[in-house]
């Protein structure tokens, strides 16, 4: 089986955003100086193109048996079936419809995702939501390394 790996980046307008906040960084220190000022636009930057990769390094995977999404790793023996969800129904699941005990990786500009069920009775969390841009191929990748783990085992 091929394994599943897919990177939750930031959009684009993130990164415009970015240069924004150096040049008001740079803007901040105009008064005090050129040199300042270059250091601030600099800085500006730097630090927020830290935090915008930082938050979209999320990946999601499937490999070795297992789901690995950001810091969770669950093996697929202990996954239920998966959901597709579409813009509508993710908003529902990540607003309303959210249990607090679910395991949620989730990037607000990315509109659909994939609802897994956890089956591990010993897990208290009742299903893992994955913001995903190809929540069918998650699907039936999960789908396919069930299948593969229950044919070797």
């Amino acid at each position: 089986m091929q394994p599943y790996e897919e990177r939750l980046t930031a959009p684009r307008s993130w990164w415009f955003i970015t240069a924004l906040v150096g040049i008001a960084c740079g803007l901040i220190l105009l008064p005090v100086g050129p040199l300042p000022m270059l250091g601030g636009v600099i800085g500006g930057i730097a630090l927020a193109a830290v935090a915008v990769s930082s938050y979209g390094s999320a990946r999601i995977r499937v490999v070795a048996g297992s789901l690995v999404a950001g810091d969770a790793r669950i093996p697929v023996t202990a996954l239920g079936e998966a959901e597709v969800l579409d813009a509508e129904e993710a908003r529902a699941w990540r607003t309303h419809k959210a249990d607090p005990r679910a395991f949620m990786l989730l990037r607000s500009y990315i509109p659909t995702a994939l609802r897994v069920r956890i089956t591990d009775p010993s897990d208290p969390t009742p299903y893992a939501y994955l913001s995903t841009r190809h929540p069918q191929v998650l699907a039936d990748m999960l789908a396919a390394a069930r299948k593969e783990t229950a044919e070797s085992a």
